[in-house]
C-alpha cells in the first residue's frame, strides 16, 4: 500500500505541490507545479515546455525527487489539531516521458510528463495520529 485511504483522499483532493530536485553541482531546486495522482500511486507532473524547464534537466542527471503537497488543518471545533500544518511527503524516482498526454490543461501543457515512483512516504497531522512514515518500494 503507497499511501492511506485518508492521504489518497488528501492528495486527491488537491493539484498543487512542490517539487524538489538536485542539480548536478548538488544544489536543491523547489518548485510549485500542478500534479495528478495516479491509481497506482505515481504522481504525474506537468508544465508547458516541461523538457525545457530546470527541473527536466535535473531529474535527467539526478533521478532522487521529493514532492510535498501541504496545506493548514481546519481551525475549527473537531478537526483534528485546528490551526496546524498538515500534508504528504512522497521521496522517490523520476521517470521522465515523453509523447505522453498532459495530466491536465492540454491546450497549455506540453506532451512530457514528469512522473514520481514513490519509495518513501512521510504523512503529517492528516490523520488521528501524527506522523506516519513508511518505505514502499
Amino acid at each position: 500500500m503507497t499511501y492511506t485511504d485518508t492521504e489518497r483522499a488528501y492528495l486527491a483532493t488537491r493539484s498543487l505541490g512542490r517539487l524538489a530536485t538536485v542539480n548536478p553541482a548538488g544544489v536543491p531546486q523547489v518548485r510549485p507545479v500542478g500534479f495528478v495522482l495516479n491509481t497506482d500511486g505515481t504522481v504525474d507532473i506537468g508544465g508547458p515546455a516541461l523538457s525545457a524547464s530546470l527541473k527536466w534537466r535535473n531529474a535527467e542527471t539526478n533521478p532522487h525527487v521529493a514532492f510535498v503537497v501541504d496545506d493548514m488543518t481546519p481551525d475549527e471545533p473537531g478537526a483534528y489539531r485546528p490551526g496546524w500544518g498538515r500534508g504528504v511527503e512522497i521521496r522517490g524516482r523520476a521517470e521522465l516521458l515523453t509523447d505522453h498526454e498532459p495530466p491536465f490543461a492540454p491546450e497549455f501543457f506540453s506532451n512530457e510528463v514528469l512522473r514520481i515512483h514513490p519509495e518513501r512516504v512521510i504523512g503529517w497531522n492528516l490523520e488521528g495520529h501524527g506522523n506516519i512514515a513508511r518505505d514502499v518500494r
